[in-house]
């Protein structure tokens, strides 16, 4: 029996235990679009590829299971942004793409574009299907790739006279491996002596701190890690720019290890004697291990569950190569501190809240913070509820109240946001997903106005799929964290080129069947959000603020003034 490439392909993501496609139905990928229907996995048509590629990225951060996006040759070019995003936070998508004629590559067929190379810098594994045989083949060697060690998006690149043509619907099953189901991926066991100087340098520790990031995610080892850090009563920070490992009311969990949004971490990396570093790198958000960020009398221990992240953190005092979970459970096994350094972060943490609460602008009633705002939205929501975040200075004043609701007990199902590259317009696919994934809890986008013009054709979706979540933006009239730069920056103190006309997001929500509503008034937003959630339907509340830069941003402006952006 014989099937079209489109179909197999279908067949070996099955296999694989894939349930969630995301497209831009085109003709080069209707194969594929059958056998998916054939299989059973759903599959949600997007109003741009660039929005498939995010709805993907977001199912996938959320799961930990890879989704896929599934493009044509010229949706390929607007997906790559979704891409240059799943990169970022190690996301393994993975990515197909329909391709030219392999018949006739490199002689002009139709939509001929080297997608494999333009690809290859943001995925791990980037190649074209040259064989349709191998179809499972390549689909089993992608999928081992996106998720061991380093995690990452892949890209399969399938030409149209593969995808089209029929073949054995056994091919290449008498061959290694017999069962092509998805495995858990292999991991990195540490070395005895290595791991043994790793802990004799925490043992002798008085106030380490730990730095969590992506790594810990990605090999589920969250739970764990709080455990330890409880039990060895060690104050946890979780890196910049990406999802929450844990509650922000975790007795051990303090904030972000950011200077400039959260002051408490600068205390704390100050006056550490041990930094222990766990599944994430010494890039530019810490200033690459060096001081002032990190004293020269403070011991940087990096742990991390792959060769590719231990190369990213040369600047160690020691790097261990181990799998989060399993330097967790040797790091368990040590003495416990003393309490009174991680009651230090606590009361450095509890300071810190009470001091933003107390500094936020006294505005009129019709002139909104957006800290104020973002505190507000917060103040909305239960227990249990999905937050996303999108925006510039949206982002950042979003981050800050993160820390005061949890301060006052509110304990969100988790936090979605922009990862490392800061792309605009992840919002609504996030909140999108988010809501797909969990159809009990209510789920609240907070976006800059501009972050919702950059993906708004997401909404889209969202209508298309009935997910009723609620979309507030902080409509300041423009590009505000530029403009913010720009006033600072420029030799006039004037911005440019950053300005929006009056949106009415409200009434374009309204005009595509969901709910409206205008605030202009402070005391207006958490009846007007609590208003939008009741609905059930797919919601806007937009909302008028006043532009107003956030601490990192101002910091980062004085550092360009310098001429320098590290």
């Amino acid at each position: 029996m014989k099937m079209r490439g489109g179909q197999l392909l279908a067949r070996a993501l099955q296999e694989k235990g894939v349930t969630q496609v995301f497209t831009l139905s085109g003709g080069f990928c209707n194969p594929a679009l059958e056998g998916f229907m054939e299989c059973g996995i759903a599959v949600i048509n997007a109003p741009h590829e660039q929005v498939a590629g995010h709805l993907a990225d977001g199912y996938t951060r959320i799961t930990r299971n890879p989704a896929v996006c599934l493009v044509g040759p010229e949706g390929f070019a607007t997906a790559v942004p979704a891409m240059m995003e799943a990169w970022g936070e190690r996301s393994p998508v993975i990515f197909v793409t329909g391709s030219s004629t392999l018949k006739r590559q490199g002689s002009g067929g139709f939509k001929e574009i080297d997608d494999v190379s333009i690809a290859a810098p943001l995925t791990k594994y980037s190649v074209s299907i040259t064989d349709g045989e191998r179809i499972s083949e390549f689909v089993d060697r992608a999928w081992k790739i996106a998720l061991s060690g380093y995690p990452g998006a892949v890209h399969l690149s399938m030409p149209v006279d593969i995808m089209f043509s029929s073949f054995e619907e056994d091919a290449m099953r008498d061959e290694r491996p017999f069962d092509r189901s998805a495995k858990p991926p292999p991991r990195a066991w540490p070395c005895p002596e290595d791991l043994e100087q790793a802990l004799a340098t925490i043992r002798q520790a008085q106030k380490p701190i730990i730095i969590a990031g992506h790594g810990v995610w990605w090999s589920r080892a969250e739970t764990l890690l709080e455990d330890c850090a409880r039990k060895l009563n060690i104050p946890v920070f979780n890196v910049p720019y990406h999802q929450k490992l844990l509650s922000e009311a975790s007795d051990v969990y303090m904030g972000l290890a950011d200077v400039h949004q959260y002051h408490p971490s600068k205390l704390a990396i100050a006056e550490s004697d041990v930094v222990i570093m766990i599944g994430t790198r010494l890039d530019n958000q810490m200033n690459f291990g060096n001081p002032p960020l990190f004293p020269t009398s403070t011991q940087l221990v990096c742990v991390n569950g792959s060769h590719e992240e231990i190369e990213l953190n040369r600047a160690a005092d020691q790097a261990l190569l181990s799998d989060p979970g399993a330097f967790f459970s040797a790091l368990g096994a040590l003495e416990p501190l003393a309490s009174d350094w991680i009651e230090t972060n606590r009361c450095w943490r509890l300071q810190w809240v009470e001091d933003m609460i107390a500094d936020i602008p006294q505005l009129d009633d019709d002139r909104i913070h957006p800290l104020q705002l973002a505190i507000d939205v917060q103040a909305a929501m239960n227990d249990g509820d999905w937050l996303v975040i999108d925006g510039g200075n949206t982002h950042f004043w979003s981050e800050i109240s993160v820390n005061i609701a949890g301060h006052r007990g509110l304990k969100l199902g988790n936090i979605l946001h922009p990862g490392t590259f800061s792309m605009l317009g992840v919002g609504v696919p996030f909140a999108s997903v988010a809501k797909l994934n969990n159809p009990d809890k209510s789920v609240v986008v907070i976006s800059g106005d501009g972050a919702f013009l950059s993906g708004g054709s997401s909404i889209e979706a969202a209508f298309q799929e009935k997910l009723p979540i609620v979309v507030v933006i902080d409509n300041n009239g423009g590009l505000d964290c530029i403009s913010q730069q720009q006033e600072r920056l420029f030799s006039k103190q004037q911005h440019f080129a950053t300005d929006f006309r009056d949106i009415p997001f409200h009434s374009m929500f309204e005009g595509l069947g969901g709910y409206g509503e205008l605030v202009e008034k402070r005391a207006d937003i958490i009846p007007a959000v609590k208003r939008a959630i009741a609905s059930g339907k797919t919601a806007c509340v937009n909302v008028k603020t006043v532009g107003h830069i956030s601490p990192i941003v101002l910091a980062t402006t004085s550092k360009r003034d310098r001429a320098s952006i590290e």
